[in-house]
């Protein structure tokens, strides 16, 4: 996941800034290519902390860049407020702490494949439509081919890690709605991440201990939340401006693709022509749920997921 996603912007229609087209499918390439990167970036933390190290590290990062950036003011919030963020910051750490339990045990292609299934089951939900079904089918297909392909026989525990993460994207790109429909720009998302990296300081600590302050782990972990976080949101933020939200919610269907290179470049997880075969029937449904979800026939605003 993945790593951490921007705050989802929900539209209607194909309003969007005239021209820039080609440069904001290029800046969301970018912001793909970054997120992924920092989560290869991740795996090569693992030994140093352990995932959980790597996890507490990134969030406190990470809050630490969204919280100086959107300065969220405290005053004047209501109860339901502060329990909604309360509530997306326990899905934030359990979508990370999750997400990177499972590239810990299985290839990231893999485990971004089977975590695309949490934004595709909702894209179902939302365009009730017996069309999706068969983006369903196609997709459980995908997933199928996928252990018995030369990723050779996937680690169930990394396996049900990554559906773990799915259902937590799911979660997130439901509650990351109405928090943002609550607080300004990434006020909410802010005040959130910041709860996600307390409630995962416990485990970090255990698992890392003072390897959690090496220099040179620090450096590397800040890395991290750059390209998984901050960056891949300044980068969306300019994209949507450009392109319409179906098209961007299109091309973030091929993560699971990218990711698969990103896998073979960075860490060396080679990927046979049956792995290709299973990702890219993942890649076709969501690509398919997520632009037939768009369509604005029912009027029903759709959260992009990040």
């Amino acid at each position: 996941m993945t790593a951490t996603p921007a705050e989802p912007t929900v539209r209607v229609g194909p309003e969007v800034a005239p021209g820039g087209r080609l440069l904001g499918i290029g800046l969301t390439l970018g912001s793909m290519v970054a997120g992924q990167g920092g989560a290869a970036l991740a795996v090569l933390l693992f030994p140093r902390v352990g995932a959980e190290g790597v996890v507490t590290l990134r969030l406190i990062l990470a809050s630490a860049m969204l919280l100086a950036i959107s300065r969220p003011g405290l005053r004047g919030r209501t109860r339901r407020d502060w329990l909604l963020v309360a509530l997306f910051a326990v899905v934030l750490a359990a979508m990370n702490s999750l997400f990177y339990q499972s590239i810990a045990r299985i290839p990231l292609a893999a485990a971004v494949t089977v975590e695309v299934l949490g934004p595709l089951a909702l894209s179902m939900l939302i365009a009730r439509r017996a069309v999706n079904w068969l983006c369903a089918l196609l997709a459980a297909a995908g997933v199928v081919l996928l252990g018995r392909s030369g990723f050779g026989h996937l680690d169930p525990v990394g396996v049900a890690f990554a559906l773990g993460a799915a259902v937590m994207w799911a979660s997130y790109i439901v509650l990351s709605s109405r928090v943002g429909r609550r607080f300004a720009g990434t006020q909410g998302l802010a005040l959130a991440m910041a709860g996600a990296a307390v409630l995962s300081l416990p485990l970090g600590i255990a698992r890392g201990g003072a390897g959690l302050l090496v220099p040179q782990t620090v450096g590397l972990a800040v890395g991290v939340a750059a390209l998984s976080s901050a960056l891949p949101y300044a980068l969306e933020m300019l994209a949507l401006r450009r392109i319409p939200t179906a098209l961007f919610a299109v091309m973030m269907s091929l993560l699971p693709a990218l990711s698969a290179a990103v896998g073979l470049v960075v860490l060396g997880q080679a990927v046979t022509a049956l792995d290709s075969v299973a990702i890219g029937l993942v890649v076709v449904a969501s690509g398919a749920a997520a632009r037939l979800s768009a369509v604005p026939a029912r009027r029903t605003p759709v959260p992009i997921e990040p």
